[in-house]
């Protein structure tokens, strides 16, 4: 379907993927192992998934690993309100990466919806519109 370097939801998605490992590397100590290796995990998933998508050969493929993407998305959105509130990541380094899952939310909601739209079935002109109910 094209190259996924030229999709800005997957360069911003790239870009918190690296900032929430900036964060994910500042835990240190074995007692914040699994939170960090979830961290990164869910982080790398975000625009793993969009490259993945882009290779399919339907929109409907790519849509459903856009929809994986979100939900990673939201899963590291977890991740970092759970590390800020145990003390483990900073107000600062949360909002860092708050800011960037937002955005990205936002562009991967806005793109299923336009793939949705270009692929919804054309209304005829001349039909009639349905009867309320």
């Amino acid at each position: 379907m094209g190259d996924f370097r030229k999709l800005r939801v997957w360069r911003a998605a790239h870009e918190l993927m690296l900032e929430a490992h900036r964060v994910a590397m500042t835990l240190r100590g074995a007692h914040y192992l699994s939170l960090r290796s979830q961290i990164v995990r869910a982080a790398m998933s975000i625009p793993t998934n969009i490259v993945e998508g882009r290779a399919q050969k339907s929109e409907t493929a790519f849509k459903r690993f856009l929809g994986h993407s979100m939900a990673s998305t939201r899963e590291l959105q977890y991740e970092m309100l759970a590390g800020r509130d145990t003390g483990a990541i900073s107000e600062d380094d949360y909002q860092s990466v708050e800011t960037k899952a937002i955005e990205v939310l936002k562009m991967l909601s806005g793109l299923i919806a336009r793939l949705e739209v270009a692929n919804a079935p054309a209304r005829r002109a001349d039909s009639e519109p349905a009867p309320p109910q």
